[in-house]
Order: structure tokens, then C-alpha cells, then sequence
């Protein structure tokens, strides 16, 4: 019973306001995350993570990302990114390639077959996005919601896509 008073405790130092805006926030992260994964899952056969992966390739420049950083990205752990990785390299969507100057780096490299594959799943995807996230909101909300999210996660994130300016393509080398 004491375990359970701390807790409670400990969450009424939060206001209701904060309450009610952290568990929104999780709750409704962990549910559109599971509508968007399942649609993808449906239609394609390919998971939300694995499209994550997909994404984050083909827009790093020359559509590959040493696997650490390819890691960061997704928010996956090392082990974690090389088994599905490994899946997907089977899938013939992504190569790993060693490092030209130093070999113990490993890449992984999208696939002409892993873009084609992106080409298909990403209009169910970004359907997905607007009905279950976009349309619900206000365009003030969404402009908002942009401004809270760059103030948690740093100004070092291109707006949306959770990669780093620096490592994107330019127009001209797409």
C-alpha cells in the first residue's frame, strides 16, 4: 500500500493539465503507431519499423547510413537494427557494404528494389498520417504541435523526418 500511495503521491505534483497532456501524448503515440503499422502490415506485408529504415536510407546521401547512425534514427538498439536489417537484406531491400577507408565501418545501402518498395508502401503510409493524425487536428494545432516538437527534440532535425540536414540528399543528386 505504500508503494501505491508514492506513486499516486507522486503524480498529483503534477497538474491535471500536465496529467492529461503526458498521458495523451503516450497514448496516443503508442496508437496511431499501432494503426499505421498494422495498415502497412495489411496492405504490404512490411512493418512500420521497416519502412522507418527504408525512409531514413533514401533520404541520406547516397542512400546510405553507417549502421550507428542508421541506429540513432530509427531508435533502435544496435543488436536490434542488425536483425532487421538482416531481414531486410534477405528481402533484397538494403546491402551492407565495409567501409572504403576503414573497413571495420558498416553501411547499409537501400536497394533499387528497396526504393521501388518505398514508392509502393508510402502512399498508404502518408494516407494513414493524414487520417489518423493530420485531419484531426486544426492547421494551428499541427503548426503547433511542429513548434513543440522542434523545441524537445533540438533544432537539429529536419522538420518531419527525424534525420539530420546535413545527411540529406540535394535536389541533384536524387
Amino acid at each position: 500500500m505504500v508503494a501505491r500511495a508514492t506513486h499516486e503521491e507522486e503524480w498529483l505534483k503534477f497538474s491535471p493539465e500536465e496529467r492529461a497532456a503526458w498521458s495523451g501524448f503516450i497514448r496516443a503515440h503508442a496508437t496511431i503507431v499501432k494503426e499505421l503499422d498494422a495498415e502497412l502490415q495489411a496492405a504490404h506485408g512490411l512493418p512500420l519499423s521497416s519502412f522507418d529504415v527504408l525512409v531514413q536510407l533514401s533520404l541520406a546521401l547516397e542512400g546510405r547510413m553507417q549502421m550507428s547512425e542508421l541506429a540513432e534514427a530509427v531508435h533502435l538498439s544496435r543488436s536490434g537494427l542488425t536483425r532487421m536489417v538482416d531481414r531486410l537484406e534477405h528481402q533484397g531491400l538494403i546491402e551492407r557494404h565495409r567501409g572504403e577507408d576503414d573497413p571495420r565501418q558498416v553501411f547499409a545501402c537501400i536497394t533499387k528494389s528497396g526504393l521501388d518498395r518505398l514508392a509502393e508502401t508510402t502512399p498508404t503510409h502518408l494516407s494513414g498520417v493524414r487520417r489518423g493524425f493530420l485531419e484531426r487536428l486544426s492547421r494551428i494545432q499541427v503548426e503547433q504541435l511542429a513548434v513543440v516538437w522542434d523545441q524537445l527534440l533540438g533544432s537539429g532535425t529536419e522538420r518531419g523526418l527525424g534525420i539530420r540536414k546535413t545527411e540529406t540528399r540535394t535536389q541533384s543528386s536524387s
